[in-house]
């Protein structure tokens, strides 16, 4: 076997170790949480040898971290697929709202509301979390504008951009404990008619 079809083997296993070690992760975080996502549990669900793992993240909280940047751009992905549908709907703004606020309550929110909770109290995990923070809610922040078609050179729109965004964020906290869907639309249809009397007039 030529040398360069073995190394090219050889990335395309280590990127799908890499790979289910982090999907693994975050459906471990979503079932058990913080304390019962150890490094050993999540190589087992992930059918991964604890060699194997050791050698991509050496520590639980680079493993995490990078399970939940994955889990995100994936997400952040399937925003994008569905933009030109979003875009096309007569009931634009509804239609945003209703898709960021599905997203947010995705497990991907679930895997990381336990590492902001677990980062509070740990310095090191902090410093990373804070960081990857800012990082997904910058792109969250320009994917919302971008659905919404936004002009956040006018006054209060990005003020209304990243106040859909918090909202989101703050309807999916509330459905961790019990199911909260039904009061989430409701919340959801009406913000969403009031962030369009925001918006209406830039898009005339």
């Amino acid at each position: 076997m030529a040398p360069e079809l073995t190394r090219q083997r050889q990335a395309d296993r280590s990127r799908e170790t890499r790979r289910k070690l982090m999907e693994a992760t975050v459906e471990c975080l979503v079932a058990h949480g913080w304390s019962g996502t150890t490094t050993t549990a999540v190589a087992e669900l992930a059918g991964v040898s604890r060699g194997a793992q050791l050698h991509h993240f050496r520590t639980r909280n680079e493993l995490v971290t990078a399970a939940v940047e994955h889990v995100g751009a994936q997400s952040a992905e399937q925003l994008l697929a569905r933009a030109d549908a979003v875009r096309a709907r007569p009931d634009r703004t509804r239609a945003v709202v209703e898709l960021i606020a599905d997203f947010y309550a995705s497990p991907m929110f679930t895997a990381a509301l336990e590492l902001w909770v677990a980062a509070r109290t740990d310095p090191d995990l902090k410093q990373v979390v804070v960081a990857l923070e800012v990082r997904l809610g910058r792109e969250c922040h320009r994917l919302a504008v971008d659905l919404l078609g936004a002009d956040e050179s006018r006054a209060g729109v990005r003020e209304a951009v990243q106040a859909t965004l918090d909202l989101a964020r703050g309807l999916a906290l509330a459905n961790q404990l019990t199911d909260d869907s039904r009061r989430r639309a409701k919340i959801v249809r009406r913000w969403a008619a009031m962030l369009d009397s925001a918006l209406v007039e830039e898009r005339s």
